[in-house]
């Protein structure tokens, strides 16, 4: 009977990354914002960029572009029909600018100059509709996100210019009916407007679908729930993500190794993740990496249990150790004082933006990472490179490692000595000490301090260094 039981879990696994390798997944992702003909948005081509990046990271050819002009955009939108033929999933995702015009939706590229309501409809702007049928008609599974529901300036000139005859023009967009096999969101509700965001920041609706549509083990129903659950609290109840779903199995984005073996049933086509590699060892490779840098035991002891005798095995039971016993002295005292929730509360690009870094701190927080040895450029931005010193950083001194800070960790960083070559004006004060003494003479040395800042900012240093091999191990 054990024989047997084993046997079927083996067969399970097998069927399972047979499948993950048949499986495909196209999107296309497009984010529109430097309009030349109405004032531009600053945040679509960075929404555009994370949610390319996300969806690279579970599986899918993207097919992606920022700030495209309408020959630009139908250009694109063939490539993706054509590799979204008979595809298992493919996704949909545009921000920028869209307008609704008789009920009908329309995306508007960057070069769009739309008058009148006869410039939509002869071809200055893009039929969504049209275009979801044509590009994606055959694919198992459907998915569109439609980031596209700001205030629109140009309604307010195709209604200006229809003063003789009826013209039905919306602030937002109209509501949409999903096919079979499709679900359909929208960042906010029919005829309503959404939030762009902070400038420089995703906005409400791509950060809460880069939060929740990849997790692991996560149906895609369920994440939208979660997306509409984190808009409206984030918004103050001021903007509602809207949908429309016809799907007629469960999908997952990235399901967990242990569900698939559990679940044999079969499930709609694309709910099975792309391995890595053509063996097992590419299905555990993708669940060891969703976990490796967790602060939560569960998680880890979850993959034990999948992997008994796993090779990342030895790195799980270290960080299960690292946990339990809590950060290395030298971290420990680096983290003397520091406020218990930096421990404990996991830091979002929420948390960040409450905080209200500007550029000049955003370049701060880089150059005191550095100095700390957790080398970065000081761009003044905080990019992919950014983000992932902030994990070593946080992995260094116990916190979650999400790559964002909350306040609790950007207060206990800039508690921390930073190690920093003297200045020009440091230089120029020792000089002018020097040419001010008496000839023949030379001055005292200070008596050492007990606690110098320097001798403080050596010991962070070498802490920050010693921190930074710390993370790196468990990064890789």
């Amino acid at each position: 009977m054990r024989y047997l039981t084993l046997l079927a879990s083996l067969i399970c696994v097998a069927l399972s990354v047979s499948a993950a390798k048949a499986d495909r997944r196209v999107a296309f992702v497009v984010g529109n914002g430097s309009y030349k003909n109405v004032a531009q948005l600053p945040n679509p081509p960075i929404d555009a960029k994370a949610m390319a990046s996300t969806l690279r990271n579970v599986g899918f050819e993207v097919i992606e572009g920022s700030n495209l002009s309408r020959d630009q955009m139908t250009e694109k939108l063939l490539d993706f029909g054509r590799k979204a033929q008979g595809s298992d999933i493919a996704l949909f995702y545009y921000a920028g600018h869209g307008i609704a015009v008789g009920g009908t939706n329309y995306l508007l590229p960057v070069d769009a100059d739309i008058k009148s309501e006869m410039d939509v409809k002869l071809g200055a702007a893009i039929n969504i509709d049209l275009t979801l049928e044509q590009t994606m008609g055959d694919a198992k599974v459907k998915l569109v996100f439609l980031d596209a529901c700001r205030d629109n300036p140009f309604a307010a000139k195709i209604k200006s210019n229809s003063a003789t005859r009826s013209v039905n023009v919306q602030s937002g967009l109209a509501e949409m009916k999903s096919g079979e096999g499709t679900l359909i969101a929208f960042a906010t509700g029919p005829g309503q407007t959404a939030l762009d965001g902070q400038e420089g920041n995703n906005s409400p609706f791509t950060r809460a679908l880069i939060d929740n549509i990849t997790k692991p083990g996560v149906e895609i129903q369920q994440a939208m729930t979660s997306v509409r659950a984190q808009v409206n609290e984030e918004t103050h109840k001021g903007q509602l993500p809207w949908g429309h779903t016809n799907l007629i199995g469960a999908v997952y984005l990235n399901q967990a190794p242990t569900t698939q073996v559990a679940n044999a049933a079969p499930t709609a086509a694309g709910s099975i993740p792309v391995a890595t590699a053509g063996s097992s060892d590419g299905v555990e490779l993708e669940y060891w990496r969703s976990v490796k840098e967790s602060n939560k035991p569960e998680e880890l002891n979850a993959y034990l249990t999948a992997y008994p005798n796993g090779q990342f095995k030895a790195l799980a039971l270290a960080r299960l150790a690292a946990i339990k016993s809590g950060p290395s002295t030298t971290t420990r005292t680096l983290n003397a004082g520091v406020d218990p929730a930096a421990f404990t509360d996991e830091a979002t690009q929420l948390t960040e933006d409450q905080i209200g870094l500007d550029k000049n701190q955003r370049r701060d927080v880089q150059r005191r990472l550095t100095g700390l040895g957790f080398d970065t450029k000081q761009t003044g931005a905080f990019s992919e490179e950014t983000r992932t010193v902030i994990k070593r950083w946080q992995a260094a001194r116990g916190y979650p490692s999400s790559g964002y800070l909350n306040k609790p960790q950007h207060k206990a960083l800039l508690s921390e000595v930073v190690a920093t070559p003297p200045t020009a004006s440091d230089s120029g004060q020792k000089a002018a000490r020097r040419a001010s003494a008496p000839a023949g003479s030379s001055a005292p040395a200070p008596a050492p301090q007990r606690s110098s800042p320097g001798d403080a900012a050596g010991a962070a240093f070498v802490g920050g260094v010693v921190g930074g091999m710390m993370g790196g191990m468990f990064r890789r």
